[in-house]
């Protein structure tokens, strides 16, 4: 007689949650198989393997990690129904928007959760958000890469981490959560999993030659020309909607011809968090995205927008391929507005 629980398997990647006190501070030390034994009663709807392909402070995580994730679930792909990556909560979000451009069109859940107190103590969030990560990546409603954490899951494009401390530290940003999961009941608020029409894709290259600029008031635009040989693409957090100062004894309108003049990316984001960029509205955006067929990330996350960038490079040097790869929405990343269909076309 077949099963109805569905086979998981638990990624433990270091963070918080696997964290234990030292005299040097917090340092993940619990192992993959010793978090499992706290999430109480998953055995009733899932059966569990574990596997720790390193045990880290998520600071400390990059793309090298992003891609050996994203080759463990290849890999182990067609074995389980779903995925849950324990992570630390630093850059989660970075390493959800990584693995949603890495694994595209996913019908298994591939969850990622974490916490913002060790699993060990007392009193802590990660049992209840690991109990349901487990739950939501057994849900035959669930798929593709969310943050579950807080009790909400949100899409790995969406997720920013908001809050150092307070254990609802992640929020969806432009776009509503997946789902809420309260007492192991899961209330899909967003449910396509019919939508997808493409078998899964996986992805095994990220060009890291990518640099996030954030812009200060008196900031001086040959800090490009510096950074010119280092990088192959910028992307620059801009105040508001999205424009460039016209100030300094080298004005970042020669930089940029530099740098586009040369083939590379220069991307336009805003350092606000919410309702995102839209540089044709003053003069100090419109002409410089006019005069440069600048792109800008619209709506989308830093996260997103830094690790999409890293993607898409590392799958086409050509402009017109990186231009249409950018604003192809993935994983819920860009709600494709007026200017962004127009860039696509």
């Amino acid at each position: 007689m077949k099963s109805d629980r569905k086979k998981i398997l638990l990624i433990a990647t270091g963070g918080t949650i696997a964290s234990c006190y030292t005299e040097a501070g917090l340092t993940p030390k619990i192992t993959a198989q010793d978090l499992l034994q706290y999430a109480e009663g998953h055995q009733a709807y899932c059966s569990v393997d574990v596997i720790q392909p390193f045990g880290l402070d998520s600071t400390n995580i990059y793309a090298k990690h992003w891609l050996m994730l994203a080759g463990l679930i290849e890999e182990k792909y067609e074995i389980y129904d779903g995925f849950v990556i324990c992570h630390g909560t630093d850059t989660m979000a970075f390493t959800a928007a990584a693995l949603s451009y890495l694994v595209q069109n996913s019908k298994k859940p591939i969850v990622i959760t974490g916490s913002q107190k060790p699993i060990n103590l007392p009193v802590t969030d990660a049992r209840t958000n690991l109990q349901d990560s487990l739950r939501f990546a057994s849900d035959d409603r669930s798929h593709g890469v969310n943050i579950v954490f807080g009790g909400n899951a949100i899409a790995g494009t969406r997720a920013k981490k908001e809050r150092s401390k307070s254990y609802n530290a992640f929020s969806s940003i432009n776009f509503p959560n997946i789902a809420a999961i309260c007492d192991g009941r899961i209330v899909f608020y967003i449910d396509d999993k019919d939508r997808i029409g493409k078998p899964v894709s996986f992805y095994r290259t990220l060009n890291e030659n990518v640099l996030l600029l954030k812009l200060m008031p008196g900031m001086d635009g040959a800090i490009l020309n510096h950074l010119f040989p280092y990088y192959d693409a910028v992307i620059i957090e801009a105040f508001g909607v999205g424009g460039l100062p016209e100030y300094g004894k080298v004005p970042f309108y020669a930089e940029i011809r530099q740098w586009t003049d040369a083939g590379k990316i220069v991307m336009m984001a805003t350092q606000v968090t919410h309702e995102g960029s839209d540089m044709e509205i003053y003069q100090v955006g419109k002409v410089i995205k006019e005069d440069f067929h600048l792109m800008e990330a619209y709506d989308m996350t830093l996260e997103a927008t830094v690790t999409k960038v890293m993607w898409a490079l590392g799958q086409s040097r050509d402009q017109a391929r990186f231009r249409q790869m950018f604003y192809e929405t993935i994983n819920h990343d860009v709600l494709l507005q007026d200017g962004a269909e127009a860039e696509n076309r």
